[in-house]
């Protein structure tokens, strides 16, 4: 099983300037993150990983660390999009695998963008895979910066929802057994349909609920989702997420 792992990293950021060169214990946190997934190895050797940057600053940080890098371009609409251009910079072919692994997450588990890319591996059906786990709390499955993901019996994503889905109607208020899922936001992709993906247009579903994995399944691709049994590794979006993930590369 090949495949490669495309870290999008954008340097603009309105909560935390600069986010993807912050330090963390030494290193920028793009450099971290790609350090930590290129432990992922296979049957042919170990994983390619390759960060599409959008400025000179992020390839600079990257060139020195001995971590791959392409220029994007800067004015792409979406994480998506700037992956499609880098997989057209790296002549990747339509049938190989990509996975998203977003520069803002120095703590995710090598094992979990594994099994995401096995997961599409298996799947010929499937344009995507991405992952889930289990909601435990009422609150969290109240939350709607928690997105939540109900599947159909193949284990094909069916929507994605800010809302509690799926609804207890006989007990309102409670959680649905079995546990509802919480959408986990890493994507494989096949690279043919990352190409496609910008020339779709918009759904509405997608807008509503702004929530970009919508687009897919509104033009009928299917998206295959690997259940986990571990919450993933928290991902830095405030100076607060920052100096807690800092704290734990010290401890």
């Amino acid at each position: 099983m090949n495949f490669t792992v495309l870290i999008p990293a954008r340097l603009a950021s309105t909560r935390l300037p600069n986010k993807p060169l912050a330090d963390i214990a030494g290193l920028p946190m793009v450099v971290r993150v790609a350090q930590r997934v290129s432990s992922i190895t296979h049957d042919s050797g170990k994983v390619r990983v390759v960060v599409a940057a959008d400025s000179s600053e992020i390839m600079a940080a990257c060139q020195s660390h001995q971590v791959e890098a392409v220029l994007t371009r800067t004015d792409h609409a979406s994480g998506s999009d700037r992956l499609a251009e880098a997989c057209q910079l790296l002549n990747l072919g339509d049938e190989e695998i990509v996975i998203n692994v977003q520069g803002d997450e120095p703590l995710i588990a090598p094992a979990l963008v594994q099994a995401v890319a096995r997961l599409l591996s298996e799947q010929p059906a499937a344009s995507m895979s991405t992952a889930a786990h289990a909601i435990e709390t009422v609150a969290d499955f109240n939350n709607p910066n928690i997105v939540k993901v109900v599947l159909d019996s193949n284990g094909m994503a069916l929507y994605f929802s800010r809302a509690p889905i799926p609804f207890c109607r006989d007990l309102p208020g409670s959680l649905p057994r079995p546990a509802p899922l919480r959408h986990i936001g890493i994507y494989g992709y096949r690279v043919g349909f990352l190409r496609q993906y910008p020339t779709l247009s918009q759904a509405p579903m997608e807008s509503t609920e702004a929530l970009e994995q919508l687009r897919a399944l509104w033009h009928s691709h299917r998206i295959a989702v690997h259940i986990t049994d571990e919450a993933p590794g928290a991902g830095v979006d405030t100076p607060e997420d920052l100096e807690r993930v800092r704290r734990l590369f010290r401890a």
